[in-house]
């Protein structure tokens, strides 16, 4: 019987974004229960479309999801993850200056946490990594 060789799913390249306020509280939307990983937090950003960088998406990203124009960020940290049905690559950006004020535009609720309050079990575990950069980085205030 001859075998069909499958091609491995794409690398979907996600722009992330992990906005700080002025006190150092980091910015977590929960994902909408129909979504990949559904019901847990998460860092706001989405998928970067074809011909835009990852700065385009990033801005475009946070506008769509949180009615905020970025003014100031840098990069943080790039993951690869498989999951069994998908394969990520989180193009991380710390988020230290953005205009307007973040409401989950798309009925998504929103929380500002200290770093050292977040809790891994409650993100996806591609996120996981970001929150041991964040715990780095950020230290545990």
């Amino acid at each position: 019987m001859p075998t069909t060789a499958v091609d491995p799913p794409k690398r979907l390249h996600v722009a992330v974004g992990v906005i700080v306020d002025d006190h150092g509280q980091l910015l977590i939307a929960k994902r909408a229960a129909h979504l990949h990983q559904g019901g847990l937090w998460e860092f706001p950003g989405g998928k970067v479309d074809e011909g835009e960088t990852i700065q385009q998406a990033l801005r475009r990203e946070l506008d769509e999801e949180l009615g905020i124009q970025v003014t100031a960020f840098s990069p943080l940290v790039e993951i690869h993850h498989d999951y069994p049905d998908r394969h990520v690559l989180l193009d991380v950006w710390r988020v230290d200056g953005f205009d307007g004020v973040p409401h989950g535009r798309e009925g998504q609720p929103l929380r500002w946490v200290a770093p050292a309050d977040l809790i891994a079990s409650e993100f996806p575990e591609a996120n996981r990594p970001i929150i041991d950069t964040i715990r780095a980085t950020f230290g545990s205030s």
